[in-house]
């Protein structure tokens, strides 16, 4: 039997530097904590991305975003965290988008399957986005926008 792979870093540490990632608008940082390919799941829509440079460009238009509703402080929460397997788990997490005073926009849920890789470094392989759509609008109905 094989023994457990230990990971380089923790999740909630991993998350931490996907959310700092996403505040610096860093895409290509987004991207490299991904599993390549790896899926993005949605109720609308799935997207499989087998080439980082084109998950980069789908980071790069969610910047814009970011960028247009002043969304300047991101926080993940993880809610709760299962090994599949030695090397596969999966991690449910509220993330939390906020403005430079730091007072709430919205906040979503995602679950995520992440895999170590040969290194030990924890990469998403798939995105499942729970109600981030459904969030956002509610949001920005209530703002007028």
């Amino acid at each position: 039997m094989n023994s457990p792979a230990i990971p380089v870093q923790n999740i909630n540490d991993f998350f931490e530097i996907y959310a700092n990632a996403l505040v610096q608008h860093n895409t290509k940082g987004m991207a490299y904590l991904h599993h390549v390919p790896c899926t993005m799941l949605s109720d609308d829509a799935t997207t499989i991305f087998g080439d980082a440079s084109k998950l980069e460009g789908f980071f790069n238009q969610g910047m814009s975003f970011y960028r247009q509703f002043g969304i300047t402080h991101v926080r993940s929460d993880v809610w709760n965290f299962r090994m599949l397997t030695d090397r596969i788990c999966e991690v449910k997490v509220m993330w939390q988008y906020m403005d430079a005073f730091k007072q709430p926009i919205y906040s979503c849920d995602y679950y995520y399957t992440m895999k170590l890789d040969k290194n030990n470094n924890w990469k998403i392989i798939l995105s499942v986005s729970v109600n981030e759509k459904e969030r956002m609008e509610e949001w920005k109905s209530k703002s007028g926008i």
